[in-house]
Parts: structure tokens; sequence; C-alpha cells
């Protein structure tokens, strides 16, 4: 019977700590919205407390009738972006997700008391992770990034057209813009101070098979070939890590994207086509990229006199419609991103 009464007595003894922890909040999140405010208080401060051991000093914080604390977690409902999972879709295969934003309470709290009374509130914000991401989906195609995400990517092909290169890269260095270049293994072998020039103005580079095959039409040992010579080029000259393996022509089948994946590559396409190899007048490209380009897609270029001659305004009119420009693996990532104030 002693040891039940013990028992009890701790168990009251705890029941009470932890209703104390939460008195201050309910004294001031009822002063305003009521039930909505109530839970996402609580939410905030469960979420806390699962991260670990967190500053006694914020609940404390908490517990106190503060408007200044109120304003900011007003504010924190307001503001909050609910994060977007990646998804396999039906027509655009595997769609990368996008994460969420949201108030850090505590850091904009600390920031603002530092702050002279009546001047404006500086937010800061944490981002909030997916909670399904590419990687979760398993071997799919790729053929856009996340339609929420303001970001486009130029993804440029390259198994010849060397002469255009050079002024190709003078001008994304003078758009500061960045590209991926997928790369030939066969060109990459024969052409390696041109691929170190493109690392040298710090573009992305990847993988676009050895030798320009048709990827479905090879047997599986050829096509896992095709992909791990270039991958292993790419290691030893360039010192990169390959992740993104691009098909030539964009000719693959299942094989393609599984042998892939076993190499730790995602297969991507792309959204929009140039057709650049076709010597359209570069005025029809911009054309094109002006009526079609929206967030998350990815441009397919060459090294061509068609896209040289067009790069320019293609990254004028993308830009006109609120869109950043990056590299795959940034526009693919679920990373946020700003679109900087014009």
């Amino acid at each position: 019977m002693g040891r039940n009464k013990l028992t009890i007595i701790v168990t009251c003894i705890v029941l009470v700590m932890f209703l104390g922890q939460f008195a201050g909040i309910r004294a001031y999140v009822m002063q305003g919205s009521g039930e909505d405010r109530w839970s996402y208080a609580f939410r905030l401060f469960s979420e806390k407390r699962e991260g670990g051991e967190q500053q006694a000093t914020n609940n404390q914080n908490v517990a106190k009738e503060d408007p200044l604390m109120n304003r900011i977690l007003e504010e924190a409902e307001k503001r909050r972006i609910e994060p977007v999972n990646a998804v396999n879709d039906r027509i655009w295969k595997a769609i990368p997700g996008y994460d969420g934003r949201e108030i850090d309470v505590e850091r904009t709290y600390e920031k603002a008391k530092q702050r002279a009374t009546g001047t404006n509130i500086e937010y800061v914000y944490r981002s909030i992770k997916p909670k399904v991401g590419l990687d979760d989906l398993g071997a799919q195609p790729i053929y856009r990034g996340n339609p929420n995400k303001p970001m486009v990517a130029l993804m440029i092909n390259v198994a010849w057209g060397n002469e255009f290169i050079e002024p190709m890269l003078n001008t994304l260095d003078e758009a500061k813009v960045k590209a991926t270049f997928f790369l030939d293994g066969s060109w990459l072998k024969k052409n390696a101070d041109l691929a170190q020039e493109i690392q040298k103005r710090g573009h992305q580079l990847e993988n676009h098979a050895y030798s320009h095959p048709n990827m479905s039409q090879l047997e599986s040992q050829r096509a896992r070939l095709e992909i791990s010579k270039t991958k292993d080029l790419l290691k030893v000259m360039l010192g990169v890590e390959n992740r993104w393996f691009a098909p030539p022509s964009g000719d693959f089948n299942a094989q393609t994207v599984k042998l892939a994946a076993e190499q730790g590559l995602k297969t991507v396409l792309w959204t929009l086509d140039t057709v650049d190899w076709r010597k359209p007048p570069a005025a029809s490209i911009v054309s094109k990229i002006e009526s079609k380009v929206e967030p998350g897609s990815l441009i397919l270029m060459h090294p061509t006199a068609s896209s040289r001659d067009a790069l320019m305004d293609m990254i004028r009119v993308i830009r006109s419609k609120g869109l950043v420009l990056g590299t795959v693996e940034q526009t693919l990532s679920s990373e946020r991103v700003e679109v900087p104030e014009s």
C-alpha cells in the first residue's frame, strides 16, 4: 500500500509540473484568435519537446502575457506555408517536392526584443521539409521541377559543337547564370581542356552516356557500360561526383532508368526542347520559351549557332516572368527559392 501511495504522489507532482508548463501559453493565446492560436502554440511547443532538450527559457517566455510574442504567433499562423510532397505523376512521372516555410518563433522573438520599441519586426524563417522526397519515389524518369518552385534550368547536352561552347559560356557569365552541361563520354575524353573550362566557369557537369547511343536498344551490359564509363571519366578527369543522367536523344526505357539508379543516378529528360539542332532562327527559340516556360521547366539545348544567338534573350524572357535560373540540381531539389525584387 505504501508503494502505491508513493506512485500516486509522484504522478500528481509530474502532472502539476506538466500543466504548469502550459499555463502561460494558455494565458496569452486565449487573448487572440481562440482555438486556432491555441492549437498552433500547442503544436509548436510539442515539436520543440520532440526535438530533444530545448531551452527552458523558451517555455518561460511563452508563459508570460507578452504582446510581442502574441503578435509573432499571430503572424506565424498567417505566414506558414505547407511543404509539398514529391509525387509520381501519370504524365510527368517523378515530380520533386518543395519545402514549406514557417516563422522561427523563438529566433524572431529574441531578435525583436533587441530592437527599439515600435520598429517593425524582422521575421526569421525556417524551412519545412516534405515528408516525401524524390528519393522515396523509386527509379522514375524526371521531366520537370515542382510547379510551385519559381526556378528554371538550362540543360545543355554536349557531344559536338565545340565552336559555340565558349561564346555560350561568355553569355552565361555576363548574365550571371549557371547551367548544367551533360557531357558525352567520348567527347569528354577528347576535350578535357574545354570540359575543364566549363567547370572553371562554375557550371554543373553531368552524364550523357559514352557514345550517344539509343539506350532503349541496348542489352543491359552495354547500357550499364555506357553510363559507367562516363561516370568514371567525370570522376577521374574532373573530380565530379555524378548524380544525373540524361539519355541521348531522350531515348530510354525502364531498364535504362533502373541501371542508372543502380549507379546512384537519376534519369532526367526535359520539359521544353529548343530543337536547336534543326538550326531554327534565334527569334523563334526565344518566342517558344516566352510562350511556354513555367516554374520547374527544364530547357533542352545544345551548343549550336541558334542557341548561341538566342541565349541572352532566352534568359531575359525567363526572368521577365519572375523565374530564377538555376542548375538542374538546384531546380530539382526541394529547397525554397526566393525571387529577387526587380
